[in-house]
This record gives C-alpha cells, sequence and structure tokens, in this order.
C-alpha cells in the first residue's frame, strides 16, 4: 500500500488515492454519448475487479456528460476538456492521468464481450513479464449486432507469445494487425518508447503496436472478447471519408519514421525491414483502383509519378531511392501477376530487375512468366518451398533462429 499524491495534467487535477490500481481503462469520447452507456457497462462486469475508467470526454456536444455521471461507482472517472483535443491529443492526456500498470485504451463506441477478457489479461501480463502488450481477435458489431470475426486482428486459433523481434517483422509488413480496442500495453511502454505521434491520426496505433514489439515481446490470445463497432462516426471511416489521399501517405509515413528510430537504437535489421515495408505500401498505392483491398480506397491510387515525386522526399539518397523503386515495383508485379494481368506483371518484374539487377527472385519470376502457361504451372507448384524459405529467412533476420 502506498498514496498517490494529487497531480495536475493541464487543468485536470487527479485526487490522491491510497493504492495504485493495476488496470487503467481509457475511454476517449466525442460525440458517442449514445454507446457510452454501454461500453463503460461491459468494463464494470469484468470478474477482475482493480481496475479505474477514465472517461475522456472531447467536448462532445451530446448526451455525454449527463451518461457518464449517471455511473456512481467510484472506480470511474469523468474527465472532460476545456476545448476539443482531437483524437490523439486526448489518448495521450487519457494514458498521462492513468495510474494503472497496464493501460487499455478502448473507444466509447467499442465493449468488451466476454466478462473475464480482462482477468485474462492481467494472469498473462504477470506470467510473462517480457511482454508488453496483449491483444485478442474482435467480432464485428454493425448497428448492434455481432457480424463476423475480423480478419485483420486474426493469428490463428491458438494462444501464442512472439518474440518482439518476429512480430516486428510481420506487423510492419502486413499494416496494423492488432484491432485497437482489443489491446493492453503496459504502461511502461507508453513512458519508456511513445506516446501517440499527433500527426498520424491515420497509423498512430500500427506505429506504437510495431515500435512496442521493437523492445518487447507479444501476446496474443485467440478467443475472440472485443467488440469493435463499425459505423459512420467511427475514427477509422471518417478518416478514410475525409482524407484517403492522407492515409495513403501516413501508410508510408509509419515505416519510415520507424526505419528512423530503429536506426538510432541500433537494430540495422528492422530497420531494413522497414525499407522493405516502404516499397511494400508503395506499390499498395500504386496498385490500379480495382486490385485494392478495400471498396473505401476506390477512388484513390498513386500514379508513377507521384510515387517518384513521393520517393524523392522519403529516400534519403539515390542509392536508398533504387532499393525501394526496385522492391516497389517488383510488389507491384507480384499484384498484377495475382490478377493475372500477366502484360503489366512482365512489365514491372523488368523494371524492378533493371533497377537492381541482382534479385534472383525477380529474374526468376520474370523468366517463367516469359515461358508462358508452363512458367504459371511451375511457379505455382514452388509457392509451399517459398512459403517455407520466406519462414526460415524471417526468422534468421530477426534473430530467432542462428
Amino acid at each position: 500500500m502506498w498514496k498517490v499524491e494529487n497531480r495536475k495534467v493541464g487543468n485536470t487535477v487527479i485526487t490522491a488515492d491510497e493504492r495504485q490500481v493495476e488496470v487503467s481503462f481509457i475511454v476517449p469520447c466525442y460525440k458517442l454519448g449514445h454507446l457510452l452507456a454501454e461500453c463503460i457497462e461491459s468494463i464494470l462486469l469484468q470478474s477482475y475487479r482493480d481496475f479505474e475508467i477514465l472517461i475522456m470526454d472531447d467536448c462532445s456536444p451530446d448526451s455525454t456528460p449527463d451518461i457518464a455521471k449517471s455511473f456512481l461507482d467510484p472506480r470511474i472517472k469523468y474527465i472532460r476538456n476545456e476545448s476539443n483535443l482531437g483524437n490523439l491529443r486526448n489518448y495521450n492526456k487519457g494514458i498521462s492521468l492513468a495510474r494503472g500498470e497496464y493501460i487499455w485504451l478502448i473507444s466509447a463506441d467499442d465493449r468488451l464481450r466476454r466478462p473475464y477478457v480482462l482477468e485474462r489479461y492481467v494472469r498473462l501480463m504477470e506470467d510473462h513479464p517480457k511482454v508488453g502488450f496483449v491483444f485478442c481477435r474482435a467480432v464485428n458489431l454493425i448497428n448492434g449486432q455481432e457480424g463476423r470475426v475480423l480478419d485483420y486482428g486474426d493469428r490463428g486459433g491458438r494462444d501464442r507469445i512472439f518474440g518482439g523481434h518476429d512480430f516486428f517483422f510481420e506487423i510492419i509488413m502486413q499494416g496494423n494487425t492488432v484491432v485497437a480496442p482489443t489491446g493492453m500495453a503496459r504502461k511502461e511502454c507508453y513512458e519508456r518508447v511513445s506516446l501517440f505521434p499527433l500527426d498520424l491520426p491515420w497509423g498512430g496505433d500500427w506505429y506504437l503496436w510495431t515500435i512496442f514489439a521493437a523492445y518487447y515481446d507479444v501476446a496474443y490470445l485467440a478467443e475472440p472478447m472485443v467488440n469493435y463497432r463499425r459505423h459512420e462516426l467511427s475514427m477509422t471511416d471518417a478518416l478514410v471519408r475525409d482524407n484517403v489521399r492522407h492515409c495513403a501517405e501516413s501508410d508510408i509515413e509509419v515505416p519510415r519514421r520507424i526505419m528512423a528510430k530503429m536506426e538510432e537504437a541500433g537494430f540495422p535489421a528492422l530497420a531494413k525491414r522497414c525499407r522493405q515495408a516502404i516499397a511494400y505500401q508503395y506499390s499498395n498505392n500504386i496498385a490500379s483502383r480495382e486490385y485494392r483491398y478495400s471498396s473505401a480506397w476506390s477512388h484513390y491510387s498513386m500514379s508513377l509519378g507521384e510515387f517518384e515525386d513521393s520517393l524523392f522526399q522519403v529516400a534519403r539518397n539515390p542509392t536508398e531511392q533504387k532499393y525501394i523503386r526496385a522492391r516497389a515495383y517488383a510488389g507491384l508485379a507480384d499484384r498484377y501477376y495475382g490478377h493475372a494481368d500477366f502484360v503489366h506483371a512482365l512489365e514491372f518484374y523488368r523494371r524492378a530487375a533493371h533497377e537492381e539487377p541482382m534479385m534472383l527472385m525477380v529474374w526468376m519470376k520474370y523468366l517463367l512468366l516469359r515461358l508462358g502457361h508452363a512458367g504459371i504451372r511451375f511457379r505455382a507448384s514452388l509457392w509451399p518451398i517459398r512459403q517455407m524459405i520466406r519462414r526460415i529467412k524471417n526468422a534468421r533476420e530477426s534473430g530467432v533462429v542462428t
């Protein structure tokens, strides 16, 4: 038992408590008063009781104050900002006010769907002190009805502890694979590594999960224990709807910024992986509209001229430009190949090989495609072997295999 002194963050005073809590739920809320009660009630139903809830009202012009104040549980603290801070400043303010050893940031429109999820999370973190954060699968919630388990947060049907660098290698290439409201992190991750970068409203959580993995292991629980709500007021939908180009640029900026951090920290293999991720994201953005992975992006694609202009700003020297350009072309060729557009695939394999002649895999793909149907069938037969080689290579580069 130890006493926590009163502290002031901005104009908000957090009063002293007789002991530190184990978990702090940060619940940002803006124009979500009609959903807030459902979120808070799902937390109050948890079997693990040692937590606080900080409702971070970012000047909502709705019923948020009345809903928040209707809860009489002393573990709930209602904090209304004097002015609208925006999502990321509000997140960071909540984190700075939190007294818990663990931070769970869950938006007011999401909810916990199992009463034992917090207990499972805390026990896991206590049993594995090298784990920086834990997450699970999420179930979509649309118009109040549960849908399917979200694909992008699905890491398989069994619980796992990932080596941090191994997880880093995967998430930096794939994009964010942690559904935001499912993640609970040690507060020290935010204090020692990073808070949310204020200029990355799209990709800020991807940035944090990735950079945390450079320093900590990562835990995954396969059971889907959280609901992620999709609706027109959700932050994700609003960002894509309002400025899809900025979202696409952020997909490049996140690995670029992490690359610089990894070089400073002395992690050359992780920095190299970031360069590969930049190229991969460029290939995403150049891909024709009909090849985009989501209909929300269907009205955006980057021209080759825009790619060159962006690459000139992102790459620090001509050598890095050629490295990224070659891999962006190769990734684009793979996308065309996957959609049976063999004419464009052949062209971009050729361009990639021209930029970096020592890319033997690109040459092999190019030559097999030149052989026509026989080459295509042969390449298909090599797929399982290539997957095994890639896993071994990634493990070696991340230090898992010596």
